[in-house]
């Protein structure tokens, strides 16, 4: 299977060749459903019926395939799982209740008490609130102010177990240079974790660039339609686990490359419950029909929007394909030309940027992103509302800060509402 990085990639199957549209709807992931259904029927239930405790025994032993009980499998969840695997191009994908417990199952499968995480420094906030919760239960995060290949040579140490960064950081839009980080950190026996939530295999895939386990919140633009929370891991199924370095696989060293993902949903998701609801897995499922097009009108609204508000005085806008972006480079680079769905506003105090939100007229005020739909949030008062001063400056979270999600709507729109909002914002 050949696949380009981003949105243009294209899969050989024999002798047909599919770009992305056309394998979201057609990839090899797409079943002949019993009932002759075209999308995967809702195994609404929690539980499956045997003709024999012999038959269901298997099952439990995983000698023989089927699902016994919805908290570790289900037909409609297993349809989504397997169709996120093949956008991201892994081996093997465990959908969750949420993002955060993805990345929640994800740290716990490969450390224990006493190990160390590298992460990001300018994380969601959401998850520098767990890296902090892992504390408790003797797992140390080692924070690099800027997550790169001379970070990671710098403070990976004996106790190293995993580097997690965000490819696309939220807000501050800072990009991770996957293959020169994944690199380093292959060349100490440590796995690459990448948080792609604000990217989308649209955009790029993690697991090409050389990221060892990709994790997405589904609710954000996999979803689309913001109406169902969820959250997935994908693994490439190509990291050499070695179970003296990585000791909570100890259990599993006889599945090899495959460790991580069997301790992840036969041990550790399964036992903590964090299992995705099948109706939930069945609307994000139809969400990711349009993904391909709503990226498409997203990241081209987001960028015409970014380059007429930077015209405005009195404001500064941050995003990636502004030629003066401290990450410009990297948008042709692994972005496959796009800036994703992202930007922020410094209005120039707290009251202003309040005052410039409450003006608008088709943009939301939600805490979410990747919906149809234009949100926007004051971070520092929300999100980040438990950080501290200098967490959130490294995330790009200031007191003056609006973070907008660009929704789909028309171009020209937005850019009257956000112009008259900021002007309003004035008075």
């Amino acid at each position: 299977m050949d696949m380009h990085l981003t949105g243009n990639m294209t899969i050989n199957q024999g002798e047909s060749v599919m770009r992305f549209n056309t394998i979201l709807l057609h990839g090899a992931s797409i079943a002949k459903y019993p009932g002759r259904e075209i999308l995967p029927p809702i195994s609404q239930v929690s539980a499956f019926r045997y003709e024999s405790m012999e038959e269901l025994e298997k099952v439990f032993l995983h000698k023989s395939m089927g699902y016994a009980y919805t908290r570790i499998g289900n037909p409609t969840i297993t349809a989504f799982e397997q169709r996120l695997a093949e956008l991201e191009g892994g081996g093997s994908a465990v959908c969750c209740s949420s993002g955060m417990s993805a990345i929640t199952a994800a740290l716990l499968a490969v450390c224990s008490s006493g190990d160390e995480i590298i992460a990001a420094s300018g994380l969601y906030g959401g998850t520098i609130d767990l890296l902090r919760d892992l504390e408790k239960l003797g797992i140390h995060t080692v924070f690099a102010e800027q997550l790169t290949k001379e970070a990671v040579e710098e403070l990976a140490g004996e106790r190293t177990r995993v580097i997690f960064g965000e490819l696309i950081s939220n807000p501050a839009q800072r990009v991770l240079d996957v293959p020169a980080l994944s690199a380093a950190a292959h060349e100490r026996g440590i796995p690459l974790f990448v948080d792609a939530t604000t990217a989308t295999p649209y955009i790029a895939r993690p697991l090409a660039l050389g990221a060892d386990v990709v994790i997405h919140s589904t609710s954000k633009y996999l979803n689309g339609g913001g109406n169902a929370i969820g959250g997935v891991i994908v693994d490439g199924l190509s990291f050499p686990w070695d179970v003296r370095k990585h000791t909570a696989l100890a259990d599993f060293e006889k599945y090899k490359k495959r460790a991580f993902s069997v301790r992840l949903r036969t041990d550790i998701w399964e036992n903590i419950g964090g299992c995705l609801a099948p109706v939930n897995a069945f609307l994000n499922y139809i969400g990711l029909d349009t993904l391909g097009l709503r990226m498409e009108r997203i990241n081209q609204n987001a960028d015409r929007l970014a380059h007429a508000l930077k015209e405005i005085d009195g404001i500064t806008v941050d995003y990636l394909t502004l030629e003066n972006h401290p990450y410009h480079a990297y948008v042709d680079r692994y972005l496959g030309g796009h800036g994703g769905g992202i930007l922020t506003i410094r209005a120039g105090s707290k009251e202003r940027a309040f005052r410039i939100i409450n003006a608008l007229k088709y943009a939301l005020i939600a805490s979410n992103i990747g919906d149809l739909r234009t949100l926007v949030i004051h971070p520092a008062s929300t999100l980040y509302i438990h950080s501290t001063k200098e967490e959130m400056e490294a995330a790009g979270v200031y007191d003056d800060t609006i973070r907008v999600s660009v929704g789909i709507e028309d171009a020209e729109d937005l850019i009257a509402d956000f112009t008259q909002a900021i002007s309003s914002g004035n008075e």
